[in-house]
This record gives C-alpha cells, sequence and structure tokens, in this order.
C-alpha cells in the first residue's frame, strides 16, 4: 500500500470515528440524498453532519470512487476500435516495456492513456489512424528529429509518434524512462 492509501484510509477511519457511523452508512446518506453536483454533496454533508470540508471532501470522493465503473482495460479498448484497432500492439510493447520501471498508475481519459507517479510522466493514445503519439512530461532534454519538443505550459513538454511496435525502441524508452524517473 502506497503512503497516499495509507493517508487516504487513515482519514476514513478518522472520519468513521467522529461521525459515529460506517463508511456504508455514510455511502447510504449520500446516495439517498438525491443530490448529483460534488460540491453540493459536500455541502450538505457539512451541514447535515457537521463534517469539516476536508473530510466532506474526501467521504465524496471515495463514495464516488466506489460507484465508478472500474474497467480501465475496457477504456484503454475504445481507444483502439474501428480504424485504430491496428495500433494496439503499440500501446501493449509500450505499457509492456513501461510496467517494468516500477509502480504507476494509469488513468484512462477520453482520448489517452495517462500514466502517473506523484504526477503525470506520460500519456498514450492514438493521434491519428496510423500513428499513436507519446507525450512525456521531463526538462533538459534535446529535441531531436523524433522527439518532439512541444510549446510551454502545455500537458507535456515532448511527444513522439509511432507508426509501428517496432519503434519501441532503447531511445524512447530511454526517455520515457527519464519521464518516469523525474515523476517520482
Amino acid at each position: 500500500m502506497s503512503s497516499i492509501d495509507k493517508a487516504v484510509a487513515t482519514q476514513l477511519a478518522n472520519i468513521e470515528k467522529r461521525t459515529g457511523k460506517s463508511l456504508a452508512e455514510l455511502s447510504g446518506i449520500v446516495a439517498a440524498s438525491g443530490l448529483a453536483k460534488h460540491g453540493e454533496l459536500v455541502a450538505m454533508l457539512k451541514r447535515e453532519l457537521g463534517m469539516g470540508h476536508g473530510d466532506a471532501n474526501m467521504l465524496v470522493h471515495h463514495v464516488r470512487q466506489q460507484d465508478a465503473p472500474a474497467a480501465p482495460q475496457d477504456a484503454v479498448a475504445a481507444l483502439y476500435t474501428g480504424k485504430k484497432a491496428e495500433l494496439r500492439p503499440i500501446h501493449d510493447a509500450l505499457m509492456k516495456h513501461i510496467k517494468r520501471f516500477g509502480k504507476f498508475e494509469e488513468a484512462p481519459k477520453k482520448t489517452y492513456v495517462s500514466l502517473r507517479r506523484r504526477k503525470q510522466f506520460a500519456m498514450i493514445g492514438p493521434a491519428t489512424n496510423t500513428q499513436v503519439e507519446v507525450g512525456l512530461n521531463m526538462k533538459g532534454v534535446t529535441p531531436t528529429g523524433r522527439l518532439v519538443q512541444l510549446p510551454p505550459k502545455g500537458m507535456c513538454d515532448y511527444k513522439v509518434r509511432l507508426a509501428g511496435a517496432d519503434e519501441v525502441d532503447a531511445e524512447l524508452l530511454g526517455w520515457i524512462r527519464a519521464a518516469f524517473d523525474a515523476a517520482g
């Protein structure tokens, strides 16, 4: 269990102690409220149970996470459908190598998968019907013809486009490893 997971577990246990209610009971209160917006739920918990903002916010996040469908692989599969289906082996080759670096979180989004440690170190997703784009967050790397530097203040500092799994090579993995290490 990571230190973040331990901190969350401790806060949730403290919420149970302070409110005198189990997480299941608190989840029931949130569900029975009929409210849908995060801020409305936080305000209701503060008002009805006298919770502090941090505890109310954590509880709403916890309840919503429990209710959310947990199918990241389905989300990844959705990225590579139709004409983009032929790109999935590139994604799989990248992930096979990146998983050897250590622990990180995969957070599928609508058009890409975010890879995070303390912060996002890479994004992987189809750029076109024929290429996968790898976005990288790292500093002080000289761009090349292959490693393209992006404008400042974007989601990533660099990008690399891949047309085949054979392009997942030592050079690319070195850049990804640098981004991975910088995010730790």
